[in-house]
């Protein structure tokens, strides 16, 4: 992910790490709905999947290494651009998976 964004998008920020941030933000809201609202998913499999996978998916450490990278270089603004990012846009992506489980078992 990160090389693509990098081709896609440039050097200059951490897309890539944004992006897993934000994909794994949506499926903890969706798998999160489906399984404690619905039963869609059973709780046996609630912590494999959101503990394990989406745990081991999400890339948090990374996100904090390349702040303080960024921050290091010198470039606060993009810094603090990226923390908001990753806190913004994925709170709105739990919220849009909640949603999408919403409606999928409506």
């Amino acid at each position: 992910m990160g090389r693509g964004m990098v081709r896609l998008l440039g050097e200059g920020f951490p897309y890539g790490t944004l992006v897993v941030n934000v994909i794994g933000c949506l499926l903890l809201g969706l798998v999160m709905q489906l399984t404690l609202r619905s039963g869609a998913i059973s709780a046996e499999w609630r912590i494999p999947l959101t503990v394990g996978f989406l745990g081991a998916f999400t890339t948090f450490s990374t996100f904090g290494y390349e702040t303080v990278r960024l921050l290091a270089d010198g470039a606060w603004g993009l810094a603090f651009a990226n923390v908001g990012a990753n806190l913004l846009v994925g709170f709105v992506a739990v919220w849009v998976g909640l949603m999408l489980a919403r409606l999928f078992v409506a």
